[in-house]
Order: C-alpha cells, then sequence, then structure tokens
C-alpha cells in the first residue's frame, strides 16, 4: 500500500488512551501520531471512511496545556488487522485541526514521542 503521508509518523512512548467520544467507548491505544492524523491500535474494526470525534485522554501534564483531553473529528482512512494478534490498526485523518489542537499535538509529540534516527547511506 502507498504511504502518502507528509508528515514522519511519530511513536509514542506513554500508553495514551483513545475513546470514541460519541458512543463512551475505548477504541484502543494511540500507536502514533502526526498533526494530520493518527494510528490507533483496537480490538475492534472500523469502516473505512466513517467519521467520529476522538477524545485523546493525555498520559500526564504538558507543559502550557491545562486540559487533561483533546477531542478532535476525525475520519477513518484505513483499518487492517495487526499482523500476529487479534488486534486491528486503525488509520484517523484529523478532519478540523484548530490552532488549539496543534498545540495539544505538539505539546504531546514533543514530551512522549520516540526519537528517530534517519537512516542515511
Amino acid at each position: 500500500m502507498e504511504d502518502r503521508r507528509k508528515e514522519t509518523r511519530k511513536k509514542l512512548m506513554a500508553f495514551t488512551l483513545v475513546y470514541d467520544s460519541n458512543r463512551g467507548g475505548i477504541l484502543g491505544y494511540l500507536g502514533d501520531l502526526t498533526l494530520q492524523g493518527a494510528m490507533v491500535i483496537g480490538e475492534h474494526s472500523l469502516e473505512k471512511d466513517s467519521r467520529l470525534i476522538l477524545a485523546i485522554e493525555f498520559p500526564g501534564e504538558l507543559d502550557g496545556i491545562a486540559a487533561q483531553r483533546m477531542t478532535i473529528p476525525a475520519r477513518v482512512a484505513r483499518c487492517v488487522p495487526e499482523d500476529g494478534s487479534h488486534s486491528f490498526m486503525i488509520g484517523f485523518e484529523f478532519t478540523e485541526v484548530s490552532p488549539e489542537h496543534a498545540k495539544m499535538i505538539q505539546a504531546l509529540l514533543d514530551r512522549y514521542h520516540f526519537r528517530h534516527q534517519t537512516d542515511t547511506p
């Protein structure tokens, strides 16, 4: 499958729960995150192109952010079974990223993402 991301994924070091804000249930945990979207590891399949309001629970205090949770509209871009498990990798595209959302996402990335070294020849 072709990868059309404009931004490098950032895997998170902290266990970060993601909820379906409309239904109130847990969708899974955050696998990676960018300013454009997220990948959630969950136990249930979701229909591609369905729209949800995600609620992302912050794993701890973030510099300059008073909220403990971010709610953001998203579209399911893909949902595929994870190899060797009963989980699904659910790719979400954020559909409305406000300046406040961007600030929260950046603070979350700054505090909790794995720092990848780029492979250079």
